[in-house]
């Protein structure tokens, strides 16, 4: 299932399966292109690394984005602990390496229970929150570190699922405003040995779900009239 509401006068309502290597905007953006329309928008950023569920609105429908983007979130990941990066995934070089060789499956599981609930959390330098106009991460390619207030978020969940040392995946579900980025390498910071983020993908924005969705191939591949039949 593709298509969720809509119509031709008032838009549409897609799900739609990022591919990793895009970014967020250029997915609404190649959807505006295929569809020809001016107007469109996305239920929620994700990282150009990442995959998963995004639900783009068209036209009238991008009314609903307001209730999206305040939906709680949900995703499984993979993240590296004995080492970090500057931007807490696998975008930047690895730094700060160490030995994990003390770090037991009971430290892992305690260590991801402290997270649950009410947290504060401090966005990362690589983000597109704006500082006098630009983006932090436009500062940060340039090395430079700006000051960034805590913001308090809600982790509903945060389960740790494998252990294949140095790798650990995970599930978590949380608010608006949560970076999974910054809570991975929080996690690694309480645990001892620092810890990046690997692979994410997000499974669902409140009630929908990526399996109910489409990739961007396969999108691409319908006929414009059968979106709105």
């Amino acid at each position: 299932m593709f298509k969720i509401a809509g119509n031709e006068k008032d838009g549409l309502m897609l799900l739609i399966d990022k591919p990793k290597n895009y970014s967020s905007a250029r997915v609404v953006n190649i959807i505006k292109k295929k569809l020809k329309i001016k107007k469109a928008g996305h239920s929620g950023t994700l990282d150009p690394n990442a995959t998963g569920l995004m639900i783009v609105c068209t036209q009238k429908m991008t009314k609903k984005l307001n209730d999206l983007l305040c939906s709680e979130k949900e995703y499984e990941g993979t993240m590296r602990i004995g080492a970090c990066t500057s931007s807490f995934d696998s975008e930047t070089a690895v730094k700060n390496e160490c030995a994990i060789g003390h770090v037991t499956e009971d430290m892992i599981y305690e260590t991801a229970c402290r997270f649950i609930g009410e947290i504060e959390q401090v966005p990362p330098m690589y983000s597109a929150i704006k500082y006098k106009g630009k983006p932090l991460y436009k500062y940060a390619l340039k090395n430079k570190e700006i000051e960034r207030k805590s913001r308090k978020v809600f982790i509903k969940e945060f389960s740790i699922t494998d252990i294949s040392l140095p790798e650990l995946s995970f599930r978590t579900t949380c608010s608006k405003g949560t970076y999974v980025r910054s809570l991975v390498n929080d996690f690694g910071e309480r645990l001892g040995t620092g810890a990046y983020l690997k692979e994410l993908r997000r499974l669902k924005i409140g009630h929908y779900e990526v399996k109910d969705s489409i990739t961007l191939e396969e999108f691409l591949k319908l006929d414009n009239s059968i979106l709105y039949n």
